[in-house]
């Protein structure tokens, strides 16, 4: 399996799926900047998935 840590296409259709913090917002921007940034960016995609599913 691979990766493309360079599509940002997911964090794009999240942040207009709803509202969000103002440093969720610029994690989705701008990405992270470390490992807690990485942990928190997971969760998010996670949370993208099922909102996805939800709204098939």
């Amino acid at each position: 399996m691979s990766t493309d840590w360079q599509n940002s296409s997911w964090q794009k259709e999240f942040l207009e799926m709803k509202a969000h913090r103002p440093n969720i917002v610029r994690l989705l921007i701008d990405g992270p900047r470390g490992i807690v940034d990485i942990w928190k960016l997971g969760s998010l995609h996670e949370e993208y998935k099922r909102l996805k599913l939800l709204n098939k």
